[in-house]
């Protein structure tokens, strides 16, 4: 009888741990290479850690420069059909040949943030 309370909490446990795993990587750093526009908000170049709330599929997001949060936004978070080889900026160029960011692809995962305009009927994994 002990042992098979033990088992279902040991078994408890592991699913928890797989569940909370799999949301697990909410932040990751990104290298904007040229000046870029979050949400009104111009980046310069430049190393940032993005973070974001929520497990999809509307999230919100922070970007930060070392510990202060520099621009704020919400985007979706979308299934890609393979798994990013690095970390990307996605980016377009406005009229006025600023650059705008539109989604985010994070190393190794299968999942990326679709931001902005981008997010309005992008297919998951274009960069718009």
């Amino acid at each position: 009888m002990k042992f098979a309370t033990v088992s279902k909490g040991v078994i408890l446990g592991l699913a928890l741990l797989l569940a909370s795993s799999a949301f697990a990587a909410t932040k990751a750093t990104l290298a904007l290479t040229s000046a870029t526009v979050v949400n009104g908000t111009k980046l310069n170049a430049g190393e940032y850690k993005v973070e974001w709330d929520g497990t999809g599929p509307s999230v919100e997001v922070s970007i930060l420069k070392g510990k202060s949060v520099v621009a704020k936004t919400s985007a979706k978070l979308v299934d890609l059909s393979s798994a990013s080889p690095y970390n990307s900026a996605i980016t377009s160029k406005t009229e006025d040949g600023s650059s705008t960011l539109t989604g985010v692809r994070f190393e190794g995962k299968k999942y990326g943030l679709e931001i902005g305009d981008a997010m309005d009927g992008a297919q998951s994994g274009s960069a718009k």
